[in-house]
């Protein structure tokens, strides 16, 4: 892991043994990031990282017991600390490791090095491969600083993900990662076309969605596509907070000057969650002064944030004008088809595991509220399967999720989705039960009947008596006519997908 501009990270015992032979003196992490100067032959001390990496394991250990340690978190290494972005860097021999280590443990993880170290923020984990490559900054002569990087050769070959402006790019949210559908295609180009580096039609870009629909995987691929390109760009991503936080402290360090500079000199700026920043009017000041630097040169800005800029609240309405000027451009919650799609993407990865595809169906029709959920539903039950030996079928599925299955469970009812759907085209809800066949009419309540075949767990003869006592043939019928009217016609396409997200959700 590569710091920042004067910048500190420390990697592995080996590599300051390494870099002890060179003969010069050596500043390793001490304390939250705080130089501690040794001398050259001084180096044989674990750092206060590691020492802290020895005893979050030990607590780990004894909080989730032996077996399940050794099986996932033994295997995982201490990389280095990145004092920029006060994140701490760990790695696992394989990306699903690493993905699993992630959902299931990462809080604990946090919450164990802020217990150790205060000051930590963030902790990445990733594949070994996708390692960020440590590095010391060294000071030969404390007279005349002359950085100096050293690496240790075994991994100097791996690529690094780290921009220049202070974060980590995970390797694992590439585009090719990203599962594309009518949810959030419009998000996935505007990304693209923003990381290509070509001339842009719009700026900046505004990305807004729910949580764990996949913005910040497409600000990670967008950092890391431009940077492939151009290797010696600055290329900055920070939270909101994070923007508030360092503002604050070069304010009350009276060196907002560095500040700014190392913002506006970016290539490309991006700024997760904006939200955060509603009501902390300072901030939002120099906020909307980058903004201005940033688009008035010809440099790319990306934004993202839970609501559109028309339903946030507590931010001025000059950045709200800002941030509607470029494109604006939502990810929606997953629809079934992305849903499926994502898991066997998921799955082409795990080649080892063998899912059946009425498996795959269950959890893609069960596990709507987001990506990031049904990732880790599925890293679960492959994980559950290989600690325990057992074949994934539907018994073993719904005793592996029997939790979150139960949260996540919303009884859709027939009457409500005719109520959602009567709103929608305007009509009476008795339409639905009556005997009329007019267009107007008839089609709505198709739409109704083919919901209820798809988010229910009724019946067809069920179904068909909710409707005023239709035959199930009546249900095929409708049900079969929407799907084909769906391919064809867009806008009918466009009516179903917004009643389910409003059923769903």
């Amino acid at each position: 892991m590569t710091g920042g501009a004067g910048g500190l990270a420390v990697g592995a015992g080996a590599l300051l043994s390494h870099v002890g032979r060179l003969g010069v003196g050596v500043y390793a992490v001490g304390g939250l990031g705080k130089p501690v100067e040794r001398e050259a032959g001084d180096i044989a001390a674990p750092s206060p990282f590691e020492a802290a990496w020895e005893a979050v394991r030990a607590g780990l250990k004894r909080s989730i017991g032996a077996r399940t340690f050794d099986g996932w978190l033994k295997p995982v290494t201490l990389v280095g600390f990145d004092p920029d972005s006060a994140t701490v860097a760990l790695a696992a021999p394989s990306d699903f490791m690493a993905n699993w280590v992630e959902t299931h443990f990462g809080e604990q993880l946090l919450g164990a090095w802020r217990a150790m170290l205060p000051h930590v923020e963030r902790v990445a984990i990733t594949a070994a491969a996708d390692a960020p490559r440590p590095s010391l900054f060294l000071i030969a002569d404390e007279e005349e600083p002359a950085p100096v990087v050293v690496e240790t050769p075994a991994i100097a070959a791996a690529p690094s993900a780290r921009p220049a402006g202070g974060a980590l790019f995970e390797a694992r949210y590439s585009f090719d990662a990203f599962v594309v559908g009518k949810a959030n295609e419009v998000a996935y180009n505007a990304a693209k076309t923003m990381a290509e580096g070509g001339t842009l039609g719009f700026n900046p870009l505004f990305l807004h969605g729910g949580t764990g629909l996949g913005k910040t995987h497409l600000m990670h691929a967008m950092g890391q596509e431009f940077l492939a390109r151009k290797p010696d760009a600055l290329v900055i991503y920070m939270s909101a907070e994070k923007f508030m936080y360092e503002f604050v402290a070069a304010m009350r360090a009276k060196d907002t000057h560095s500040f700014k500079a190392r913002l506006r000199a970016a290539d490309v700026l991006m700024i997760d969650d904006v939200q955060f920043i509603a009501g902390k009017e300072s901030t939002q000041e120099e906020f909307f002064h980058t903004m201005n630097e940033i688009i008035s040169a010809g440099r790319r800005l990306v934004i993202t944030a839970d609501r559109s800029p028309q339903d946030l609240d507590g931010i001025e309405s000059r950045i709200l004008s800002r941030l509607s000027w470029g494109l604006v451009a939502d990810v929606n919650p997953a629809d079934f088809e992305l849903r499926l799609n994502i898991i066997l993407k998921k799955l082409e990865g795990m080649p080892q595991v063998s899912v059946p595809q009425e498996v795959v169906n269950f959890l893609a029709k069960r596990i709507s509220a987001n990506v990031r959920e049904l990732e880790g539903a599925l890293n679960r039950v492959v994980a559950y399967a290989m600690l325990t030996g057992r074949a994934i079928d539907m018994d073993f599925v719904t005793e592996t999720l029997a939790d979150l299955l139960r949260s996540t469970q919303r009884r859709i009812t027939i009457d409500e989705i005719q109520r959602r759907v009567c709103d929608h085209y305007r009509i009476k809800q008795t339409e639905m039960s009556s005997a009329r066949r007019a267009r107007e009419v008839a089609r709505p309540r198709q739409v109704a009947m083919y919901l209820a075949k798809q988010l229910t767990p009724r019946s067809l003869p069920e179904i068909g008596r909710r409707f005023g006592g239709r035959d199930h043939t009546t249900v095929i019928h409708a049900v079969k006519q929407i799907e084909k009217l769906r391919a064809q016609d867009a806008e009918l396409d466009a009516d179903v997908r917004l009643l389910t997200r409003q059923l769903e959700g």
